[in-house]
C-alpha cells in the first residue's frame, strides 16, 4: 500500500508499508519512503530483496525508479539495504550511510558497482540538497547501530527514524497513524529495551529532536507517529526508558 505522507504539488512524501513478500508472517515488517522535491527524488531505507519488485512498481507510479538521485539508509543491516545492487544497477543514484558503513555496503554489491557511488555521512550529520530544499541526515548513533542516522524532511516536517520508534505490529496495520500513544507503548516497548543502547543516549537524543520542529515520526517498523501531542508523548517516554545496558547484569553473561 502506498500512503502519501505529504504533499503540496511540488514536494511529496510517501511511504510504502506492506510491500514484503512473505505470505509466512516470518520477516520483519517494513516500511520504504520516497521523497521527491520539484523533480528530484531521494529513496529512503529501500529494504532488501523481499521488497525489491513491488517497491519499483509501486514508485513507478509517482517517480521513475532510474532517475533516483539518492538512495539514504539509516545503517547497514539488510532490512534496509540489501537490494542496493540492483538500485545501482537500474539507476545513477548515490548511496548516502554512515562513515562507518561505507565500505560495509559494497559487500551488497557486484564487484566494482558501488565504486564511486557511496558517500559517508560524517559523524555530525549534513545537510543533503534535493531539488529546492535540504533534507537533514541527523545523528542517531547507537540506536541501535554504532554509526546510525535519521532524515529530517524540512517542508514536511517528518523525521524519519530508522529503528526509533518502530512498532512491532501485523504487516498490514503499519497503515494506521498511533492516536492513542499510552495504548501503543506495548508494542514498542520490548522492541526498545532491547535494540536502544542506553536511556542516556535516548535522551541526548529527545533533546536534539525537541529542537526540531516535528510534526510527524516515520520509523521503519510499524505505524507513524503523528502530531505534536503524540510526538511529545514518545520524546517523555523514550528518553525515560532503561534499556539495553541499563538492564544488563552479570547474569547475563555467564557460561552456558
Amino acid at each position: 500500500m502506498t500512503i502519501e505522507l505529504f504533499n503540496n504539488g511540488q514536494h511529496l512524501c510517501l511511504m510504502f508499508d506492506d510491500l514484503v513478500d512473505d505470505t509466512s508472517n516470518v520477516a520483519v515488517q517494513s516500511n520504504q519512503f520516497l521523497i521527491v522535491d520539484h523533480g528530484h527524488g531521494a529513496l529512503l531505507e529501500p529494504g532488501g530483496n523481499m521488497t525489491y519488485n513491488a517497491l519499483v512498481a509501486e514508485m513507478g507510479n509517482y517517480f521513475l525508479p532510474k532517475h533516483l538521485q539518492y538512495i539514504l539508509a539509516s545503517h547497514a543491516d539488510p532490512d534496509i539495504i540489501a537490494s542496493v545492487n540492483k538500485w545501482m544497477i537500474h539507476s545513477d543514484c548515490k548511496v548516502l550511510i554512515s562513515r562507518l558503513w561505507v565500505r560495509f555496503v559494497p559487500h551488497f554489491c557486484s564487484v566494482g558497482n558501488a565504486d564511486g557511488r557511496i558517500e559517508g555521512i560524517p559523524d555530525r550529520g549534513m545537510d543533503i540538497p534535493l531539488g529546492d530544499c535540504m533534507i537533514k541526515a541527523v545523528p542517531a548513533h547507537f540506536m541501535h547501530s554504532e554509526g546510525n542516522f535519521q532524515f529530517y524532511d524540512p517542508v514536511s516536517r517528518i523525521l524519519f527514524t530508522g529503528d526509533m520508534a518502530a512498532s512491532i505490529v501485523p504487516h498490514k496495520e503499519a497503515d494506521t497513524p498511533v492516536e492513542d500513544f499510552q495504548s501503543h507503548i506495548p508494542l514498542m516497548e520490548e522492541f526498545h529495551r532491547r535494540y536502544m543502547v542506553s536511556s542516556k543516549i535516548c535522551r541526548y537524543w529527545a533533546n536534539m529532536v525537541r529542537q526540531l520542529d516535528v510534526e510527524t515520526i516515520v520509523p521503519q517498523h510499524g505505524r507513524i507517529l503523528k502530531g505534536r501531542k503524540v510526538v511529545a508523548e514518545f520524546l517523555d517516554w523514550i528518553e525515560n526508558l532503561p534499556c539495553g545496558v541499563d538492564l544488563l547484569t552479570q547474569d547475563d553473561y555467564r557460561l552456558p
